[in-house]
């Protein structure tokens, strides 16, 4: 390593030394309060308005890690790029000459910020340090940064400034994770890196912390005003030991309007699903989806299974329509260039924003449960119906009440008016034979008052049955919600015995019908008793072991009578829940009788 850099953090009297295997680190006593007053709701709402309008964000993931590009010493390294030191269990020793070997000649922040600009997106958050601890900017209290390669140029000074110009948010990542720091624990024998086998005599994790605010004082100082510091890799310690709130406390006393994630062992102001998209988005918080464009987040050569432009708008669209943001990833090679096939993903994502952003930016979730052809968002006044499968005959809008003024295509700039039809069903909304887009094609409502729809009852099938599915419930309580992704689809984390779900059916034709449950529970959490009932009829059940929390079984639970024809409330309610959790409920099955 070159010489050691030295910085004072602080200028009260009393600084503490602190000697690492490694660079060597001087910060003082810490003049952030350890807490903030509380804010308003209108406070929040104002500090979080810009991002709620924004919904597109560019995520970077780039780092030493592009270098190797998932190889090592000649092997294909499974797993996702940046996580090469962990997954082919590199020592920082030998990890560490890759600093030496990083030079992207080819970057260019004006045209990384113009590439993300044309696509529509308005913010970009970046890995300012991922968990190898490598640092994309000039940090005074570490040789481990980007200054120490020969490209000698600080990537973040450059690319805030970039972004500034194009009119985007700059946002960092930063990882609490750091795999070459002396003094992060855990490494070695029984923890999740037993190769790393440097002596953990004398570290001290109280003072990696430090060594961490320190880093993000200089990110939120020496950059102008940042939007969003999105943690990482907080996982394997609870916030008490990363000090959450007094790292949180600080950062809002450096740049009050800061927007900060949840991973850093406190909620804080937005929730982040990682490569999956919330069925039913997420009740009371605000929440980002972030996603690769392929399998991975850093660069790697060989990963070319991209996803394709349709599918990136359609998720675009879905998340929009459930009141998330979209933060889709691009993965910079060693030379500093964006993929090929990320950059053209990305032009024709823009050419749909540009004819379509009115329907995505500064939106809110959709008023329908679901729709038969794609997707809903709305403004005051406004419904945007994102049609995915363009009907042969008219448009159907179940469930609409509003009095519609106007409807046209949102890529008609004519805004020529599409006949109308209302009835105590919806609307019926005649479009043109072709749909304008193939991917997703926007037709507009202009409406009375705030979008109201009455939810549509599940009917009954050809053949009389009703299957009453987790995802068209309605969830009463505190704790159970829709659960999707590993092999779930149902309603889960029923841990409060008082929470109960219900279902809207339609009947055409009464008469007996049997019964049926589909639901999942591992052993340790069975026992659970329960109670469906329809009118003043009740069947008992109570809920035995499958296996797993993934593994669904179907159980009879008896008969009932419908007396004819009209619209009944099923209820699924638990009467005992001796153990964990009541079960993961996926659906109730009724069928014709004799």
């Amino acid at each position: 390593m070159a010489a050691k850099k030295l910085v004072l953090l602080g200028i009260a009297a009393g600084l503490l030394v602190c000697g690492l295997t490694g660079p060597l680190c001087v910060w003082g006593a810490d003049p952030a309060p350890s807490s903030l007053p509380e804010e308003t709701k209108a406070q929040r709402d104002q500090r979080m308005a810009w991002w709620r309008e924004a919904r597109f964000g560019m995520f970077i993931h780039w780092g030493l890690y592009a270098v190797p590009a998932g190889e090592w010493k000649g092997k294909k390294i499974p797993g996702i790029g940046e996580w090469i030191q962990f997954n082919a269990k590199i020592p920082p020793a030998e990890y560490e000459p890759l600093q030496k070997q990083f030079n992207p000649v080819k970057f260019d922040a004006r045209k990384w910020a113009r590439i993300a600009k044309a696509a529509g997106i308005k913010y970009v958050v970046i890995t300012t340090k991922h968990h190898d601890g490598f640092c994309l900017f000039d940090s005074k209290i570490t040789d481990w940064d980007v200054m120490g390669t020969p490209f000698k140029r600080d990537i973040m000074k450059e690319l805030s400034d970039a972004c500034r110009q194009e009119g985007l948010k700059m946002c960092w990542y930063h990882s609490i994770l750091d795999w070459r720091h002396p003094d992060y624990l855990p490494r070695g024998p029984g923890s999740p890196r037993p190769w790393d086998t440097r002596p953990t005599a004398g570290a001290d994790y109280n003072r990696y912390i430090g060594y961490m605010k320190g880093q993000l004082k200089e990110l939120l100082t020496n950059y102008g005003p940042i939007g969003v510091v999105w943690f990482d890799g907080g996982w394997e310690h609870p916030a008490k030991e990363h000090r959450s709130a007094e790292v949180v406390a600080m950062l809002r006393s450096l740049q009050p309007s800061i927007i900060i994630n949840d991973r850093i062992q406190l909620p804080q102001d937005f929730n982040t699903p990682e490569q999956e998209i919330p069925t039913t988005g997420i009740k009371g918080r605000d929440w980002e989806t972030c996603m690769t464009m392929n399998d991975t987040w850093g660069y790697k050569k060989d990963d070319q299974n991209w996803k394709s432009t349709e599918t990136l708008l359609r998720n675009l669209i879905d998340i929009a329509s459930k009141g998330g943001n979209y933060l889709l990833n691009v993965g910079p090679t060693a030379e500093g260039e964006i993929p090929e096939a990320s950059v053209e993903r990305l032009a024709a994502m823009g050419k749909w924003v540009q004819t379509n952003g009115e329907a995505i930016y500064g939106t809110t979730a959709s008023p329908f449960k679901r729709l038969p052809w794609g997707r809903a968002t709305k403004k005051p006044g406004k419904l945007y119906l994102h049609v995915f499968d363009w009907p042969k005959g008219p448009l159907q809008v179940p469930g609409l009440k509003n009095k519609v003024e106007k409807a046209y295509l949102l890529a008609d700039a004519g805004k020529a008016a599409l006949p109308v039809t209302q009835n105590e069903d919806g609307v019926l909304v005649r479009v043109p034979e072709s749909a304008p887009d193939k991917i997703a094609s926007v037709v507009v409502l202009d409406v009375v008052g705030e979008p109201e729809v009455t939810a549509a009852a599940t009917s009954q099938a050809a053949d009389g049955s009703l299957t009453l599915a987790a995802v068209d419930a309605e969830i009463h309580g505190s704790t159970a919600r829709y659960e999707s992704g590993d092999g779930k689809d149902n309603v889960g984390f029923w841990t409060d015995a008082k929470d109960f779900v219900t279902w809207d059916a339609a009947v055409k034709k009464g008469g007996a019908f049997d019964v049926e449950i589909t639901y999942a529970c591992e052993s340790a959490s069975a026992g659970s008793a329960f109670t469906l009932s329809v009118l003043d009829q009740e069947l008992k059940g109570k809920v035995e072991p499958t296996g797993a929390w993934n593994k669904f079984a179907a159980k009879k639970l008896g008969s009932l009578r419908l007396p004819g024809s009209g619209r009944y409330t099923v209820t699924v309610k638990a009467d005992t829940m001796p153990r964990g959790a009541v079960m993961n409920l996926k659906a109730v099955v009724v069928k014709p009788g004799k």
